[in-house]
């Protein structure tokens, strides 16, 4: 469907709804029933209708997202995931409305918005069969993993339910059973999966203690509901999510539903009816008839978070371009364009297009016009219109792809631009005309810049091995010259105004950091300033004379007619007439240094004498004839418009305005945006988000056949649903729904801006309490930490404190305990806040003694911290001291820090257990896996030691072992099949999650929206794909009993120590030093 198509239906559902006309209600999300009503959520709040349908009362009205919501079973209660007071908690309310009550105060997770790809945290679930608690689900870390607790329906402490790990879940009539989903990927934008957590349905008997697994099916199988002696749920066996039922008499299973277009989406029931939602609709769903049939809603609302608002648009600067006289500025924010003043004057909005995301306003050299990117006919253009106000005139027409950004000539007569298909493209402003460049088969092109007489560009190309060279184009005759080599990777290539040199940045020098844990090295991201020197007869700024002294850069004289006469040009002015002369051949030869402190150098601009650049943030210049550095402004950014007057400075999220400094300059008065006006149209913008979504993954997808999915279908698919989106979130929804059709891990969507309430951080203890009969709260178990450690510590450890398991915390800052239900709601807004407990022995007042702690803002690096060592306690007691265990959380940062942090310590074990479950992935694994296949070629010894060396050196020589999960993802995937691949040793556990086709940044949203397209993947050495939606698979099989795992027993584990230990009976080792040698005889 096209944009204007879908902004049409947009229109006329606000035409209908303005004439009084009753429409039927869309985008209902999350429904629940107790037979006679249904409660579901629709953009944002909670609305109850007759299970028959008809019109909706709305029951809560807030900032937050009310979700999940559940009849208790006599059907007066309803449960729901709400965020009244900022975090994302478990809430009731009376089934006709009312105040909500709070029942749980849980850590505040900052991954537990209901547009987050985790999902929010507390989801109510279900209620117990008595109807005296309410089910949710928790998860106290931001990864995957969460487990399922009980809460009586008036608050209090909750109780966990004995499993390790629980999703959505049904008791049966009996409350006896509980049918329930191991792993929750629900608000994952992956549809069709069939990797490692792909779930079953799985029956826990609490009486027994035994898990069944009911539905053993490679599909997903989620969202168990127990009616009668059967277990519906829903399954995508046959592609779309449909509804089945598993009889528990007869162990059989039938498909009871058969929707083709849309999946069943979050099904419920109250054991006698099930609801869902199809196509933004809710069904009901009679188990006796086995028949659905969609219930008609109609609802009345004032959309408060859909209407028309207006904000600052300073707080959304995505860009800004000066005059070339330095007295405006045209600024790009949140799509719109302005055009204010540096000083004092009237500040306009030049395009007000809501429904069209316009960036990158450039203004002309001549300042006559201001350019920018517009996605108003669908697709990004580029246009142009006069300065001093007037139509706008599009210069591109039918483009087919994105355009990544353009570039005036310094004679306003040509544009460069760049756009995803790698082309480089010329523009003539006066024809429209358009002249591909070139186009890179490698690389994406960035850095292309106009020569100051408007002759040359100068851009980087990607050779074949893979370093970046710098090239001129003469566009009279569309020659191309290399200007650097292939030894050195080079960019950022910018001229001096003067036309004398080229100045680019490169990475020519070596300087090696050297390793603590072994003897190796790394070469640092840093690069040099350098200038090519275009024509021969240029000499070099560094040349020095025989007395000493500096040579001075050969003076270009450039003569301007004016009035008739010949005139000097001043040396400060820009050169109008400068004529750039280029001698190809020798060129590369012709490279200096500028003498600069090593760093990471970008934002180039000279004007010939000096040399302008930034380091770590801040910006420099380099004066070529006194041959200093000086600092400019620290921590700001500099950029000067071609043929500009005047520099800009960006300072923390300000502008400033300043003449092209010769030295240290005072980054005051900043320009004023406080006279730029936004005015929000949601619903265009939402259209806009929505299509340029799409767009991003037609153009940026790794594979342009989009896995064999009809592209433009599902934008029609989805689109029509846009009219109905009243809510952010729900518009994040949406598209989540789209991407997924490409069933691909990393395909992501994370909400921009939005209404959010405040969260309000709850302080932990670091411990776990029950509470006692008398009221108040008994320490049952204290976590240690590390109290060395700040992200280690533990509160009530740190010494001084002297709290002891048994004691009681009988207050908070004075308020006694035993006066709430929950102690943690005493706890609200005090992580990391001085907090006074009084602490007792007994269960009482009198005697209390008071310490003041420093609650935490979460507890799961304790749980995590303590299972780790838990685990190298238990490996080496089963081992000897012959077998190391390493726990790598992650690929990233963390976990190369983890693996560093125990692989060296360890180097001495004799076998060695890599544990990559739950993995949340990242891109070190080859370095980490480079570090485990490495083999000794040679020993050493010295005297005075009985140690011998390997060489290399940080060798673990002996079997090896990899512990895997479903949870093992993404470089968390790769790292296992490395593993395998390297024949390092063999893979324990269960299949690994399935996602390897990684993700680059994000392109602008209009309002901060984060879209994450597949970009790339990677195929085996046979040239087939590899893990995408399959996971990698264990060499041994070991699914851990939920049951024994919640008893302390990790039979993957036991199982890692047990081929360890076999394995070691062969291990051949290392050579001791030989004999002494005796060379006189």
């Amino acid at each position: 469907m096209k944009k204007k198509q879908l902004w049409s239906l947009v229109c006329a559902m606000f035409v209908a709804a303005q004439q009084g006309q009753a429409e039927e209600a869309r985008l209902l999300r999350f429904p629940a029933t107790n037979g006679n009503d249904i409660v579901f959520s629709y953009a944002g709040d909670l609305y109850k209708v007759s299970a028959r349908g008809g019109e909706a009362k709305r029951l809560t009205s807030h900032a937050g997202y009310e979700m999940f919501p559940r009849f208790s079973p006599d059907g007066k209660t309803i449960a729901f995931t709400g965020q009244y007071d900022g975090n994302t908690e478990v809430y009731t309310i009376p089934a006709d409305g009312g105040e909500p009550l709070r029942v749980t105060y849980t850590a505040t997770n900052q991954r537990d918005d209901v547009g987050d790809r985790m999902g929010p945290n507390n989801i109510v679930t279900a209620w117990t069969a008595d109807g005296a608690k309410i089910v949710y689900r928790n998860r106290i870390g931001s990864g995957f993993s969460g487990k399922l607790y009980t809460v009586a329906k008036e608050g209090g402490l909750s109780e966990v339910i004995p499993l390790p790990e629980g999703g959505f879940c049904s008791f049966s009539p009996d409350g006896k059973r509980l049918a329930y989903n191991r792993v929750m990927r629900e608000f994952r934008t992956w549809k069709y999966y069939q990797g490692g957590m792909a779930d079953d349905v799985w029956i826990y008997d609490a009486g027994k203690k035994t898990v069944e697994n009911i539905t053993n099916n490679r599909a997903q199988d989620i969202f168990p509901m127990w009616v009668g002696d059967e277990i519906y749920f829903l399954s995508d066996r046959d592609r779309t999510m449909n509804l089945f039922v598993y009889d528990t008499k007869t162990k059989t299973t039938s498909k009871v539903t058969d929707f083709t277009e849309y999946d069943i989406k979050f099904p419920s029931t109250n054991g006698q009816l099930i609801v869902f939602e199809n196509a933004g609709y809710i069904y009901r769903f009679d188990p006796a008839a086995k028949k659905a049939e969609k219930v008609s809603i109609t609802l009345t609302s004032d959309h408060l978070y859909a209407r028309s608002e207006i904000k600052d648009g300073g707080r959304y600067m995505r860009g800004a371009s000066l005059s070339p006289d330095g007295k405006r500025v045209v600024v790009t924010a949140r799509g719109e364009i302005f055009n204010l003043p540096v000083e004092k004057g009237v500040t306009k909005n030049i395009v007000r297009t809501p429904g069209a995301h316009e960036r990158s306003a450039t203004w002309s050299p001549d300042g006559k016009h201001i350019a920018y990117i517009s996605d108003a006919t669908g697709e990004t253009e580029l246009y142009m219109q006069p300065a001093e106000g007037g139509e706008a005139v599009q210069l591109t027409k039918n483009n087919d792809t994105y355009i990544r950004n353009f570039e005036w000539s310094p004679d306003s007569k040509s544009i460069v631009y760049t756009d995803r298909k790698n082309r480089i493209n010329l523009l003539n402003v006066a024809t429209k005309q358009v002249t591909e460049v070139l186009r890179d088969p490698k690389k994406e092109p960035y850095e292309v810049t106009f020569s100051p007489d408007s002759k040359w560009l100068a851009y980087t190309r990607m050779a074949d091995n893979e370093y970046d060279i710098i090239y001129l184009y003469r566009i009279d005759d569309k020659k191309e010259f290399q200007v650097t080599d292939r030894w050195y990777d080079s960019g950022s290539p910018t001229f001096s105004t003067d036309g004398k040199y080229l100045v680019f940045t490169s990475m020519r020098d070596f300087n090696p950091t050297y390793g603590s844990k072994e003897w190796n090295h790394v070469y640092g991201y840093s690069n040099g300033v350098y200038l090519a020197l275009l024509t021969k007869d240029t000499p070099s700024p560094f040349l020095t004379k025989d007395d000493g002294s500096k040579a001075e850069p050969k003076k270009v004289e450039i003569n301007v007619e004016e009035g008739g006469k010949k005139k000097e040009t001043d040396e400060k002015k820009k050169p109008e007439g400068v004529t750039v002369k280029v001698d190809a051949d020798g060129l590369s030869d012709r490279i200096v240094k500028v003498p600069l402190p090593q760093g990471y150098h970008g934002n180039l601009y000279s004007d010939g004498q000096k040399v302008y650049y930034s380091r770590n943030n801040s910006t420099y210049v380099y004066d070529l004839n006194k041959q200093k550095e000086e600092t400019v402004a620290e921590g700001a950014r500099m950029w000067v418009e071609p043929g500009g007057k005047k520099a800009g400075f960006f300072k923390n999220k300000q502008l400033f305005v300043k003449d092209i400094p010769s030295g240290k300059i005072d980054l005051k008065d900043p320009v004023n945006f406080s006279d730029m006006k936004i005015t929000i149209d949601y619903a265009k913008e939402w259209a806009q988000i929505f299509d340029e979504a799409w767009r991003a993954f037609r153009d940026g997808f790794y594979l342009e056949n989009m896995h064999g999915v009809d592209w433009k279908a599902m934008k029609k698919k989805y689109g029509v649903l846009l009219p109905y989106v009243k809510n952010r979130q729900d518009l994040t929804y949406l598209i989540g729904e789209m991407i997924g059709e490409l069933n691909c891990g990393h395909a992501y969507v994370n909400t921009g801006e939005t209404n959010r309430p405040q969260r309000i951080k709850t302080g932990l203890l670091g411990a776990e309490i029950s509470r006692d009969k008398s009221g108040f709260f008994r320490l049952e178990k204290i976590l240690p930490g590390e109290s060395w450690s700040p992200a280690l510590r533990s509160p009530l450890t740190e010494p001084g404190i002297e709290a002891q398991v048994g004691d009681f915390i009988v207050a908070i800052d004075g308020v006694p305990t035993n006066t709430v239900n929950d102690l943690y709601a005493l706890l609200i807004g005090k992580a990391g806040v001085p907090t006074e407990l009084s602490l007792n022995g007994k269960a009482q007042l009198n005697g209390a003694r008071k310490v003041v702690i420093r609650p935490l803002e979460e507890e799961y690096s304790l749980y995590h911290y303590q299972w780790v060592k838990n685990n190298i306690e238990k490996v080496d007691k089963a081992s000897g001291g012959k077998i190391g265990y390493i726990y790598i959380p992650d690929m990233g940062v963390d976990g190369l820090n983890e693996f560093a942090k125990y692989f060296y310590p360890q180097l001495d074990k004799e076998g060695l257990i890599i544990d990559d479950r739950a993995n949340g992935g990242g891109n070190v694994s080859p370095m980490i896996l480079e570090r485990l296949a490495r083999e000794p070629y040679r020993m050493t010894m010295r005297r005075g030691s009985t140690r011998n060396g390997t060489v290399p050196d940080a060798v673990l020589v002996g079997p090896k072992v990899c512990l895997i999960n479903k949870y093992s993802a993404s470089d968390g995937d790769l790292f296992p099949w490395g593993f395998r691949a390297l024949k390092l040793g063999k893979l324990i556990g269960t299949r690994t999650w399935g996602g390897i086709v990684g993700i680059t940044a994000s392109l602008p949203f209009i309002d901060g929206t984060d879209v994450r397209v597949p970009f790339f993947t990677s195929y085996d050495m046979n040239g087939n794909w590899m893990v995408e939606n399959e996971g990698v698979e264990p060499d041994i099989l070991i699914d851990n009993d939920p049951v024994k795992e919640w008893n302390g027993e990790d039979e993957q584990l036991n199982r890692a120590i047990e081929e360890v230990m076999k394995e070691l009976k062969n291990r051949k080792p290392l050579p001791k030093t030989p004999a002494p040698r005796v060379w006189n005889k």
